[in-house]
């Protein structure tokens, strides 16, 4: 699956990702978000490894409840779900081998 190029304010329900049993890599954040547009070549990087992973750029903010779910604080947040299930979380990742690690530990 071709990783998502923009953060989308259409994000599926809470119940919709606990009951998903693919792996996917949720990331909370905002266009406008330096911290965001930072990260990304990270992430694209060690997404490049996963190609047929679920990624999906959910835009957060005030009142948006999936964020709040998952107790979103700061950007980019990444989680990564196995079996609707949370494996592992980076907050503002900072290099592509930390991401890498996350990504082995929902596609094992």
């Amino acid at each position: 699956m071709k990783a998502n190029n923009r953060y989308t304010a259409n994000a599926p329900s809470r119940a919709e990702i606990d009951q998903s049993q693919e792996p996917i890599l949720l990331e909370f954040g905002t266009e406008w978000c330096g911290h965001c547009q930072g990260a990304q070549p990270l992430i694209a990087s060690a997404l490049a490894e996963h190609p047929n992973l679920r990624h999906l750029k959910i835009e957060d903010g005030p009142g948006r409840p999936l964020g709040r779910s998952f107790r979103v604080k700061l950007w980019p947040t990444l989680i990564f779900m196995r079996g609707g299930e949370e494996v592992d979380r980076l907050v503002r990742p900072g290099d592509a081998t930390a991401i890498r690690q996350a990504l082995g530990k929902i596609n094992e």
